[in-house]
């Protein structure tokens, strides 16, 4: 696969919603826009090629992920032939917003098991570990999540686990939520989060699930690992991501210690 620095790798920058957790992003987007065109913008409905069953998870991975708020909110409502998409994108982001945050507070989201086993594998291989999403929420989700609690479920034993540690507490550097001038794909959230770290691009790796963010590390000059959670492995190749898995797990750590993105099959 992708060949790397003969050094080894010596950081790891994640996307968190899709990556790291699994998160009602798509629900709350999906849900609002639906109470939007059955209320506030039941006079338009007909002048849109609108209708719930046509909001399906693609839409959602190949038009919104990964993208800040609104424009995700300007790119679906595009989609869908909505009048005045830019207009309108702020009300449909705030809408989304409110139902999220509420998602959040019922605990309706989890943690991906392999995302925590390849966190944990990483860190004790010694890499440094970033978190760069455009979501606002994700330093929300990444709070609430225990490592000491699921290393303990999974009998893992690492020394720099300690009572209490969430997801958000072991990383060496986190740009999520921020606003960018430029949201992905260009390459500026990794390149910042790369520069965070200490690190050049070249000694870094990105860990992405949508086409978007694939192109924006690719654009930073960083190898991509995409992860293709929806079936959408056609997808992430086609974006020349470096590797494509369906699971963390399927990664060789013995060539990430080599500057390689593999699967564990090929070592």
């Amino acid at each position: 696969m992708a060949e790397g620095t003969q050094a080894g790798f010596r950081g790891a920058i994640f996307d968190v919603d899709g990556v790291l957790v699994h998160s009602p992003h798509e629900q709350a987007w999906r849900e609002g826009l639906k109470k939007l065109m059955e209320n506030e913008w039941s006079d338009i409905k007909d002048q849109t090629s609108y209708e719930p069953e046509k909001f399906t998870p693609q839409v959602y991975q190949e038009k919104m992920s990964g993208m800040p708020r609104f424009k995700g909110a300007q790119a679906a409502l595009e989609f869908f032939d909505v009048p005045d998409a830019e207009r309108r994108a702020k009300e449909y982001g705030d809408e989304k917003q409110e139902m999220i945050l509420e998602l959040i507070e019922r605990g309706e989201f989890h943690a991906y098991p392999d995302a925590l086993r390849f966190v944990l594998a990483v860190k004790d291989a010694g890499l440094y570990i970033a978190a760069a999403s455009s979501s606002k929420n994700a330093n929300a989700f990444m709070g609430k999540i225990r490592l000491d609690e699921f290393a303990s479920e999974e009998g893992l034993d690492y020394d720099f686990i300690e009572p209490g540690l969430t997801l958000l507490d072991i990383l060496d550097a986190n740009v999520s939520g921020r606003d960018f001038e430029h949201g992905k794909p260009h390459p500026m959230i990794f390149l910042t989060a790369a520069e965070e770290l200490g690190l050049k691009p070249s000694e870094c790796f990105v860990v992405e699930d949508a086409v978007n963010g694939v192109q924006a590390a690719k654009a930073g000059e960083m190898q991509a690992l995409g992860l293709a959670r929806a079936d959408d492995e056609e997808l992430l190749a086609g974006a020349n991501a470096d590797i494509v898995v369906t699971s963390l797990d399927d990664v060789s750590l013995e060539a990430l210690a080599e500057g390689r993105l593999d699967g564990k099959s090929a070592v």
